[in-house]
């Protein structure tokens, strides 16, 4: 075959037609290989071998004319195998391309892809020379050409957003009005019966788990089990084939997108480039450790043979190392230009933004993507945290970025569980917490307010288990968290009696309202409003089974009806969703403050009486929104009052009185009935009302503004546009 010189960039294999011939540019970065071999396999899996000659700057290239899509490929690079210097060379071992965009398969669990002997005594240090390739899954030369007609990305603003957290295969994977052979799939995701359901709940945004292509690992693989969420990347560019429906998921995913975007929801990926599927020095060698340990991975200074392990995983990418981070920056604006999503959610964002050691907020890992002029205009969301020393870095991420507030969620579930002292800093939360993001000149929207995540107990659990119950996972019930801030209402797990029936409905009913009616972006976690129960395992990533799957006919219909009039209620009132943090003081024009605290007894809050306090009102003024519409109008709305009892006792509120109308009230969590937007009763200012122990209940003034509040701020501007 004859092979050109190519060129160094871009990385990875670029299909072209040139007017002399169609070919394939293949580009590799390593700085410690001596020799790089690129190895195309037919369709018989027969192995042929090029050397590569040319590399610039640590760049292996070459172009082959007559190459093309489909062409399968690895590589196999030499050079020292020398563990206790970083060095993990073996050119036995096939390696999967870090930029391949497509990968043939799953990544087995044989003795044939570790670089070292297992079971020898040595472990690591110790040489395997057994050919990986009979096995190893091969990276696919792609066309990335797709007519993506007139697809227009939704660009919702953040105070519009509903994110809806779930998983590609288990959100229709048991869904039956999804044709049965969509099930589980990026096409299911974009079914009919698919976007009915988030387009009912209000659903703006779905945020996936991991769709890169992930291994499983062989711990698992040896208990029957497999990594359903996909948090073990060895494929960054690469749509994982798992969640295919046909023997394209390129184009699949690409389908997916499009439909989503057509009925105005955005997708937001969730990344995982903190560290790789490889695991620690033990892990088998199937992309990075054989191309070049000591480049991609964080290495122990004193102790180069072991990895630093900020994840939990084993291992931790080095993002320090420009290649790596070049990798990073190449993979994001890979999803936004070939895929068109709308933005990313990154899987312990805190070790990405590491220095040496230190959390590093003017680090280059964020002045290279505030700078960039795609990856800069999406929605960047944190997890803010890793697992390394000073890792919880809630609130510290620069401006331009939204972080999962782990603080929301812990004292959300522990204010309703009736701990004491928990009220004042619910007042953070349910405002926005200003006091994590105000001195940065961050916003409310920086928050990202959940109560529940894949991670942790599903909604309906947290009201029904008291501890973890992770048998399944085979880690004797050691894995997951200790700490959930959970509440089974006196039986642990499933109950038949009555009561304790209804006190855990009021609690879920009670925790939707306060998510759907805070300030900030709310999310909810995809199942929630089906009441999905996990059965107590608060650590279901290893369940791709009907553990984790959405069971949808078993939903609770009165549940799911209840979430949809909330999210209603959510739009309807942009006095909920607001841009800047209230000021606690009157706007010009408005007798009232936009924000005000009231204590049981009708009176303004003070100091004194915060500390121990399990009741409270919250009263948001309408007229007192300082903020403008997309075309420069004043917003305003209801005064909407929110009265929250976290006692084990009703408690009667004397409903503010310093003005002339009447509450209306259309909310109340102790009861089932569903909220529509319209007054149930009326309650003269100054008379009482008794509010129901762990419940939640919303009044507005009236007479209501229905025209104002029917039509969301932004929706006019969206439809100018023709989206």
């Amino acid at each position: 075959m004859k092979v050109w010189r190519g060129r160094p960039y871009p990385l990875g294999a670029t299909p072209d037609g040139t007017p002399d011939a169609e070919g394939t540019n293949f580009a590799l970065f390593s700085r410690n290989a001596t020799a790089v071999e690129l190895c195309l396999f037919d369709g018989e899996s027969r192995e042929q071998r090029i050397e590569i000659g040319e590399h610039d700057e640590f760049v292996w290239h070459c172009y082959l004319p007559g190459v093309g899509p489909g062409q399968r490929y690895g590589y196999r690079v030499h050079g020292p195998y020398e563990p206790a210097l970083g060095h993990r060379f073996n050119a036995n071992k096939l390696l999967l391309d870090p930029y391949a965009t497509l990968i043939e398969g799953d990544v087995p669990t044989v003795d044939e892809l570790f670089g070292y002997r297992r079971g020898d005594p040595a472990e690591d240090l110790s040489f395997d020379e057994r050919d990986s390739a009979p096995f190893m899954p091969k990276s696919i030369v792609v066309e990335h050409a797709f007519d993506w007609g007139t697809d227009r990305a939704p660009d919702r603003p953040l105070t519009e957003t509903l994110i809806y957290e779930t998983h590609v295969r288990g959100f229709t994977r048991l869904h039956p009005d999804v044709p049965a052979d969509l099930r589980g799939t990026y096409a299911g995701l974009a079914s009919d019966a698919a976007l009915a359901h988030l387009g009912r709940l209000g659903v703006t945004a779905v945020e996936l788990l991991p769709i890169h292509h992930h291994l499983t690992g062989r711990s698992l693989a040896e208990h029957g089990l497999t990594n359903y969420w996909g948090y073990n990347t060895v494929g960054f560019f690469a749509p994982d084939t798992r969640f295919a429906a046909t023997a394209d998921p390129v184009r699949e995913v690409k389908e997916m997108v499009r439909r989503l975007h057509a009925a105005g929801i955005e997708v937001i990926l969730d990344v995982v480039y903190n560290h790789s599927g490889e695991g620690d020095e033990l892990g088998p060698t199937v992309v990075f450790r054989g191309i070049d340990n000591a480049a991609y991975y964080r290495l122990r200074p004193h102790d180069r043979r072991r990895y630093l392990d900020y994840t939990g995983t084993g291992n931790t990418l080095d993002p320090t190392e420009p290649r790596f981070l070049q990798l990073i920056m190449d993979s994001l604006r890979h999803w936004v230009t070939e895929y068109h999503v709308d933005g990313f959610r990154f899987d312990l964002a805190s070790a990405l933004a590491r220095g040496q050691h230190e959390f590093d907020r003017r680090g280059a890992f964020f002045d290279i993507i505030g700078q960039d002029p795609v990856i800069s205009r999406v929605k960047l969301i944190a997890e803010p945290w890793d697992l390394g020393e000073s890792g919880y870095q809630v609130g510290n991420f620069p401006p331009g970025w939204s972080e999962w507030n782990g603080r929301y969620r812990d004292t959300v579930r522990r204010f309703w569980r009736g701990d004491p002292g928990f009220a004042p800093d619910l007042a953070f939360r349910l405002t926005g917490s200003s006091d994590l993001y105000a001195d940065d000149g961050r916003r409310p929207l920086a928050s990202i307010n959940y109560v529940t995540a894949h991670d942790g107990f599903t909604l309906r659990d947290l009201v029904s288990y008291a501890t973890k119950h992770n048998e399944a996972n085979g880690e004797g019930n050691r894995d997951g968290s200790d700490d959930d801030h959970s509440r089974n209402f006196g039986v642990e797990g499933p109950s038949s009696d009555p009561g304790v029936v209804e006190a855990r409905a009021r609690a879920q009913r009670t925790f939707l309202a306060t998510l759907l009616l805070s300030q900030g972006v709310p999310m909810l976690r995809g199942g929630d409003e089906l009441d999905q129960t996990q059965g107590g395992n608060n650590n279901a990533y290893a369940q791709d089974n009907e553990v984790s799957w959405l069971d949808w006919s078993g939903a609770n219909d009165e549940l799911l009806e209840f979430v949809v009039a909330l999210s209603a209620l959510r739009q309807a009132h942009p006095v909920l969703r607001r841009r800047h943090f209230l000021q606690g003081r009157p706007a010009a024009g408005s007798a009232l403050k936009d924000l005000a605290w009231f204590a049981p007894d009708g009176s303004e809050m003070s100091d004194a009486d915060w500390p121990w306090t399990q009741a409270l009102g919250l009263r948001l003024a309408g007229d007192a929104i300082t903020e403008t519409d997309a075309h420069g109008n004043p917003i305003t709305d209801d005064t909407l009052l929110l009265l929250l009892n976290a006692s084990h006792e009703a408690v009667s509120f004397t409903l503010p009185r310093d003005h002339d109308a009447p509450w209306g009230l259309l909310l109340d969590t102790s009861s089932s009935a569903v909220p529509d937007g319209t007054p149930r009763s009326t309650h003269v200012a100054g008379s009482t009302y008794l509010l129901a122990s762990d419940s939640l209940a919303v009044f507005a003034l009236r007479p209501f503004r229905q025209t104002v509040a029917s039509v969301p701020s932004g929706y006019a501007d969206r439809e100018s546009h023709g989206s």
